[in-house]
């Protein structure tokens, strides 16, 4: 990655801090924790595609957001699994950023990266099954809310990387 501008820092900053409203603040923080997650926040790991800070910046939003939850192991689990399957979905669909499937609705880089996002939550269901949650079945229901507040994210954000340069 090139080196980062104070305008690129701003960038960061603006969106850990836009990750961290979208989960802790209500009545979206009841269902950003836990084995039934819809984290609505999540629509933001979209903007790596645009630019690697972003990368950054969503790590930084979502080790922030997990500082509210139940462990401070949440925070390493969290986002160490943030940085490593953004920048794995990122490097894996990139080259298909500017085809599309459903008729122009799904950008097939940001369909294909929500379901290999929503199989990431097998980190995130051994974190919480350490804690005693039943694996399997939080493995299920965090990786269908993810794979939900995803999918409905990658219309958004293709949306807004179509009327407003990111790229930046």
């Amino acid at each position: 990655m090139e080196k980062l501008s104070v305008r690129d820092y701003a960038h960061i900053a603006l969106i850990a801090a836009a990750y961290v409203v979208l989960t802790v603040t209500p009545p979206l923080n009841a269902i950003s924790y836990g084995m039934y997650q819809f984290r609505v926040s999540e629509m933001l790991n979209f903007l790596a595609f645009y630019h690697p800070k972003y990368i950054i910046a969503v790590t930084l939003g979502c080790m922030l957001a997990n500082l509210y939850s139940f462990e401070l192991i949440d925070v390493a689990v969290g986002g160490g699994s943030t940085l490593i399957f953004v920048t794995l979905g990122v490097l894996l669909f990139s080259r298909y950023k500017k085809d599309y499937l459903f008729g122009g609705l799904f950008n097939k880089a940001f369909f294909y990266f929500s379901f290999f996002f929503a199989a990431s939550m097998v980190t995130i269901a051994a974190e919480l099954a350490l804690l005693g949650a039943p694996f399997w079945l939080t493995w299920v229901t965090t990786a269908v809310g993810e794979l939900m507040s995803l999918l409905v994210g990658a219309v958004i954000m293709d949306k807004i990387g179509q009327r407003f340069d990111l790229s930046q």
